[in-house]
């Protein structure tokens, strides 16, 4: 990903707690010089200094085959929105796009053991729907392990964090405001996401 300077995330902890809001990513691996992508929820936990992405997917989806042992790209991104050149003080201008993305390589490993993919099914829960964890803990050991065979857990050590915040950093101060101005009466969801982080960069 081609981050100018100015647009860099260059906090960790930014860029840490960006993937977990917006925590559904694009895992990409390779298979005989052919990229696949699958899109999946992701838990990002850092344990001894190391960020490590945990998920799964179905054991009939063939992707999983390109996980261990292999490099594996996973994109986070969300919030974005078309900038208007209606914005700027001079009518030389042209559109562009704010956003931000984070690009998170790493190392896959897949678990084999039950109970760690089990451990990492109550993970995911606890993430993303804490509401069903009692629901869950009712359930009988023989159907949770019937669905464990089911999936393919694994997790990603990252090697190398990328992110890049696109919000207009490079506009005179009146440009920038304008849009925040627009953006947070807006409709879209994403303009207002927009306009917060605009205010915070």
């Amino acid at each position: 990903m081609y981050v100018p300077n100015q647009f860099k995330m260059q906090d960790r902890q930014e860029t840490v707690d960006f993937m977990r809001r917006f925590s559904f990513g694009l895992m990409i691996t390779v298979n005989n010089n052919e990229p696949q992508g699958i899109h999946l929820p992701f838990v990002i936990n850092e344990v001894n200094g190391s960020i490590l992405l945990s998920s799964h997917c179905a054991r009939a989806n063939p992707n999983w085959k390109d996980i261990d042992e292999r490099k594996i790209l996973v994109v986070f991104n969300e919030p974005h929105a078309y900038i208007s050149p209606k914005h700027y003080e001079k009518e030389l201008n042209v559109p562009t796009w704010n956003y931000l993305a984070v690009h998170a390589y790493g190392s896959g490993r897949i678990i084999q053991e039950d109970a760690n993919a089990l451990c990492l099914l109550e993970s995911m829960i606890d993430s993303y729907d804490a509401g069903y964890k009692t629901q869950w803990e009712k359930l009988p050991m023989d159907y949770k392990l019937k669905m464990i065979k089911g999936i393919v857990a694994f997790e990603i050590e990252v090697t190398e964090l990328i992110g890049k915040k696109k919000l207009s950093q490079n506009k005179t101060e009146k440009e920038r405001n304008n849009i925040i101005s627009a953006f947070e009466g807006s409709v879209s969801e994403n303009e207002r996401l927009i306009a917060g982080y605009m205010k915070q960069a």
